[in-house]
């Protein structure tokens, strides 16, 4: 966990997230694009268990600043969304932009359209023993809609939809995701998990901090309240209880999306289990993808949540085993092929396995720093989402 230096979200004089209008300045760029998108996510430790990101887009152009944080389960803040909201909102976005793309592309009129979609994982184990492990189960997706079409056609139509996202390609088959490892400042081997085969790397270090916004005239993303109370089967509310040294527990992330009238996508993420805050999200796609760009895209929220989950996971280790670390960053890739219906290319979105150059700064061991890498991508929930062959379980609902 990093240095509690106090709520540095609450406290910055900046809005959360914000489009950057000097990512040039700032020095992310975009990688080389291979599948039809590539996103460059960089993630720094601000305080406890806040972090910020910066998300470029090769296809889009645009760079996103956003942050995240966590509730009394982990002692945080609150003062921002936690890291499973972002890949339920960039989800529930790219379901509803394929569904959108493939209605109109096959002349179908779908009114009153709501996605309710629930995520769940799984943590178990005993961090001391270091057999804590994280897992990911399949998706619930409720769609309710009026529409014309029969059961069948309509069930048809929907399935396509979620097999064309972009995020297909992480969920189907078991793709292990590719790290490099610095210990302050000196590349290491990683121990046990896949190395990339390539360069390390620069390390960003403090160069977040230049990041300047574009004029925003919308709330990109706002607190809500407390999540209504909900029956989970292992799920927890009670402070404290993901740094419990022994775990068994489930975890539930929800997401409603509907369009407005504006054309935004409006998201409402729902935490759950363990309990706390629900917050809300714009999301709309870039310009080059038929929108305005005037809220983070779907691929921004998903490659974000990848990223700020496994950043949660070092702070996790080092709060419940009293190591050193206080501070600590990552360079993420992503990259992923266009959607099967709204980019065009009538085929289920594919992706390439995950990305991650760590940067820890500590005074523990080499061996240490390799274990903490080691089980950070243990006991990530969206790790193990991308290792693990998942799919999307479908209910209709007629409005």
């Amino acid at each position: 966990m990093a240095k509690d230096a106090g709520n540095i979200i609450a406290d910055s004089g900046f809005a959360p997230f914000f489009k950057v209008s000097n990512a040039d300045a700032v020095g992310i760029s975009a990688p080389v694009d291979r599948k039809g998108e590539a996103l460059r996510t960089w993630v720094r430790s601000l305080s406890g268990f806040q972090k910020e990101a910066l998300v470029r887009s090769a296809r889009t152009g645009l760079t996103w600043r956003l942050v995240s944080d966590e509730g009394a389960y982990l002692n945080g803040f609150d003062a921002a969304p936690c890291p499973l909201a972002f890949l339920s909102t960039g989800m529930v976005a790219s379901y509803m932009n394929e569904i959108l793309a493939l209605a109109r592309m096959q002349g179908v009129e779908l009114s009153k359209l709501r996605l309710i979609q629930d995520n769940f994982y799984t943590m178990k184990g005993s961090m001391a023993k270091r057999t804590m492990i994280g897992g990911a189960e399949p998706v619930q997706l409720q769609v309710e809609v009026d529409c014309d079409l029969d059961d069948g056609a309509l069930n048809t139509l929907l399935m396509n939809a979620v097999h064309a996202s972009p995020l297909n390609g992480l969920m189907r088959g078991r793709m292990e995701s590719l790290f490099k490892l610095a210990k302050s400042g000196t590349e290491l081997p990683t121990a046990r998990v896949a190395e990339l085969d390539a360069p390390l790397f620069a390390d960003p270090r403090d160069r977040f901090s230049m990041a300047r916004p574009e004029a925003e005239d919308l709330i990109l993303m706002q607190p809500v309240g407390r999540t209504p109370k909900k029956d989970v089967a292992l799920g927890t509310a009670a402070a404290a209880s993901s740094l419990a040294q022994e775990q068994d527990r489930r975890l539930n992330i929800g997401a409603i999306a509907t369009l407005r009238a504006d054309g935004v996508k409006d998201i409402q993420q729902m935490t759950y289990s363990p309990h706390g805050t629900s917050f809300r999200f714009l999301s709309e796609e870039a310009p080059v993808n038929g929108g305005q760009g005037r809220a983070p895209d779907a691929n921004t929220y998903i490659s974000a949540g990848i990223a700020f989950c496994f950043m949660t996971q070092f702070g996790r280790l080092v709060s419940m085993q009293n190591l050193d670390m206080p501070s600590y960053r990552i360079v993420q890739d992503t990259h992923f092929s266009l959607g099967g219906a709204s980019g065009g290319t009538g085929m289920a979105g594919t992706a390439d396995p995950v990305e991650t150059h760590v940067y820890l700064d500590t005074t523990e061991s080499d061996e240490v720093a390799q274990e903490m890498l080691d089980i950070s991508e243990q006991t990530c929930f969206l790790h193990a989402f991308c290792r693990t062959d998942l799919k999307t379980r479908l209910k209709l609902v007629r409005l």
